[in-house]
């Protein structure tokens, strides 16, 4: 009787510290970028990023989240385009242009976006809106990734942090 209890308190303190568990995102910093990775740890220049071989694509016209997405621009504020690097992922390139009203994000345009097939492109489709209308309602790069789209995240909020820093120096 003692081993049976024993067993199941055991088993529900294992069970409350494993759904209690937080996980740590590889490649996270202090510095203001985040890194979100499917799979795979860091390694030298991101390498769950790392995907030489793609070439640069740009002009996806017609698909969702190349479109610029408009949100309010502070009256009087200076009005300022600023693009960011372009990050190299598994799948192919990401590279974002923001534009800025003062420290305003006012619309985020996808210029280059990940695309090694139908896949990619259904994949895209759905998470390209959802983390450009994060960024709009956070004002920053720090946004969550869209689960399903770790690379496409990852390379966005790459991208989309180094326009903002872009436009703060």
């Amino acid at each position: 009787m003692r081993r049976a209890i024993l067993a199941l308190s055991s088993t529900i303190a294992g069970l409350v510290l494993l759904l209690s568990f937080k996980t740590h995102i590889p490649g996270s910093t202090d510095t203001g970028t985040t890194a979100a990775s499917g799979s795979g740890g860091a390694g030298a220049g991101s390498a769950d990023m790392a995907g030489a071989g793609h070439a640069a694509r740009a002009g996806h016209a017609g698909r969702p989240g190349n479109a610029a997405h408009k949100a309010r621009r502070p009256p009087g504020a200076a009005t300022r385009t600023v693009t960011g690097t372009v990050a190299d992922t598994t799948y192919g390139p990401m590279q974002v242009q923001v534009t800025l009203a003062g420290q305003s994000i006012t619309s985020v345009k996808v210029l280059q976006r990940t695309d090694t097939g139908a896949e990619s492109d259904q994949i895209d489709a759905s998470a390209i809106p959802r983390l450009v209308n994060e960024t709009l309602a956070v004002q920053s790069a720090h946004i969550n990734a869209v689960s399903g789209a770790s690379y496409t995240s990852a390379g966005y909020q790459r991208s989309l942090q180094s326009a903002l820093d872009k436009a703060s120096a």
